[in-house]
């Protein structure tokens, strides 16, 4: 759990006891390219810390995947619906690339929010972020035109352009994949 644990006490300190009981709590999985963690309207009963590789989390709207959020290594993928509020989840999460994780009960991962207060204080912290995430995407969306939230994403997500499908970022961002495909055009030139 090396990158996990890294990001982890990049976001707060955590004692050597807690990664011990947190490592407890873990079991290794790995994923092939486009397998589902988390399907919606089902309880998944898992999160997953990403050890390596990529997924996105969307909705199927009308036929149309649209994707919501991108998280790579370091990250934790779980549904906000079932971990919050005990109802199946609302969306999708997909593995972009092979996927090395570690996957955590629910229910272990509620308790030890609930009880160890460094993973508490790390739980607010991520949660911090993803509120930051959502509100500067929600207002990119709303106020600003399409190349400026390309430039953005770019910064929020280096390298993400070699590694995921091109439409995922396009639905992501809101645009058309011809107008992505301006938008690439005229970096590179």
């Amino acid at each position: 759990m090396k990158n996990v644990l890294k990001q982890i006490k990049a976001q707060t300190p955590i004692s050597e006891a807690t990664v011990e009981e947190l490592l407890a709590c873990v079991v290794p999985c790995h994923f092939p390219k486009n397998q589902l963690l988390i399907h919606s309207g089902v309880f998944c009963k898992y999160a997953y810390f990403i050890e390596k590789g990529f997924t996105r989390s969307f909705w199927v709207v009308d036929g149309e995947e649209i994707t919501t959020s991108f998280l790579g290594e370091g990250g934790i993928v779980f549904s906000m619906d079932e971990l919050y509020y005990q109802r199946p989840s609302e969306e999708y999460v997909e593995t972009l690339e092979e996927v090395e994780a570690y996957r955590i009960a629910i229910t272990d991962l509620r308790r030890l929010w609930d009880t160890n207060f460094e993973l508490c204080r790390w739980a607010l912290r991520i949660h911090e972020d993803e509120y930051r995430r959502l509100h500067r995407s929600h207002r990119d969306r709303l106020a600003l035109p399409a190349k400026a939230r390309y430039e953005a994403f770019l910064q929020q997500f280096p390298g993400i352009e070699q590694r995921v499908n091109l439409g995922f970022i396009a639905s992501y961002l809101g645009i058309t994949l011809s107008t992505l495909s301006r938008l690439r055009g005229k970096k590179s030139s």
